[in-house]
């Protein structure tokens, strides 16, 4: 347990009974009155947005988190099995802690995730991962208007906007943050 005046941005918090991240903390002293803390905390799972008013000696649980480079395996049902580099230990996380970017993943790719106590609680796909293209229609000579895009569809099956220039068999680079093209890989 800590004060909430040992509070910092990035904290991992039991608020509630719900794990949160704090964003924002303010320090007010009014005129009347004792001094408190403003603080902002996103809430891990949800993604809520909350505020609190908390005492400058009010009891906060400080969680501890452990963050590390993982292996990305394979796809099980809803889970995807991870394996630490260093133990080769592996472990069942959900897939749904990657959010949006958990269809770009590819076996043998780099993620990192964090645990806390034993618990999985967030996960991050790297932010660019490089994709095949599988199947995209032939561009017709003339029509290189600028900024021109056409759907192609990637190695596992995702549908993206490329250039006209990209054709099938090409590499590119993706953005699992957004789902655009950046690239073509060499």
């Amino acid at each position: 347990m800590a004060k909430a005046s040992e509070v910092k941005v990035g904290n991992i918090l039991r608020f509630n009974g719900e794990l949160v991240t704090v964003i924002e903390v303010l320090h007010r002293t009014p005129g009347k009155g004792g001094a408190f803390y403003l603080d902002k905390f996103r809430n891990i799972k949800t993604g809520r947005i909350v505020e609190a008013r908390l005492a400058t000696d009010e009891q906060v649980e400080i969680c501890r988190v452990e963050t590390n480079d993982y292996q990305y395996l394979y796809e099980e049902g809803d889970n995807l099995v991870i394996m630490d580099n260093t133990s080769y230990e592996q472990f069942s996380i959900p897939k749904a802690l990657f959010g949006p970017a958990a269809r770009f993943l590819k076996e043998n790719m780099d993620v990192i995730v964090s645990f806390e106590s034993e618990e999985p609680i967030m996960a991050q796909a790297p932010n660019f991962v490089e994709l095949e293209i599988t199947y995209t229609e032939p561009a017709v000579k003339g029509d290189t208007s600028s900024g021109a895009l056409k759907n192609a569809t990637t190695e596992n099956g995702i549908e993206i906007k490329v250039p006209l220039f990209v054709n099938q068999g090409d590499k590119v680079k993706v953005d699992t943050r957004t789902g655009d093209y950046v690239e073509r890989v060499k």
